[in-house]
């Protein structure tokens, strides 16, 4: 295959694919962590690896949409509060590296968002106080799962590797919901680039 055909067969295909995610979003989740993004305190959001590179862009959205945001093992971050939220991307909803974080960010009285592909996940079950579930193929799929781990259920099969799809469609889906933050709470996108940072 050539690269036009390859690059034709994929621009058409993740188009599709996003689409089709996109369609099984749940409007009472997607309501419930609006919600929760407006009336925090203070933001917390933590992903690792390509996931916390997409959530990272959101971090940055919120600023310019006035909340306090922050990243979670930034140097200048703050002290976890009661009345804070905490927005954590696991795609499988218990991925071993994010067990501690969890743990101690409940303990400090802040609600829990959790995003994820895995809902069944012991973090997402155990430890959320909300879900929102992306109908996405997630890095580590149940073909490579450990055998009793949560096989995934109820997401869009893909033609790309290593949990692109759940990757790129985080950052798209997370955009969209800046948008939907900032006409809930009243802004316009001149209200956002006033937060921008202007020392550039």
């Amino acid at each position: 295959m050539s690269y036009i055909e390859t690059y034709q067969k994929f621009s058409k295909a993740i188009v599709e694919e996003h689409a089709s995610v996109f369609s099984q979003l749940d409007m009472g989740q997607l309501k419930a962590f609006v919600d929760a993004v407006i009336e925090a305190k203070h933001i917390f959001v933590h992903g690792t690896g390509r996931e916390g590179i997409s959530m990272r862009g959101f971090a940055m959205r919120l600023a310019h949409l006035g909340k306090p945001a922050y990243w979670l093992m930034d140097d200048t971050t703050i002290g976890m509060h009661e009345g804070d939220l905490f927005i954590i991307c696991d795609g499988r909803g218990d991925v071993g590296i994010h067990r501690r974080i969890v743990q101690q960010a409940k303990k400090t009285g802040a609600r829990i968002a959790m995003v994820t592909a895995l809902p069944e996940g012991n973090l997402a079950k155990n430890y959320a106080d909300l879900i929102l579930f992306v109908h996405s193929t997630v890095y580590m799929d149940e073909k490579h799962a450990e055998p009793d781990a949560p096989k995934q259920h109820d997401v869009v099969p893909t033609k790309q590797p290593m949990g692109n799809q759940y990757e790129q469609h985080i950052y798209l889906l997370m955009d969209i919901i800046a948008i939907i933050v900032k006409d809930e709470m009243g802004l316009d996108y001149d209200d956002m680039e006033a937060n921008h940072r202007n020392i550039e």
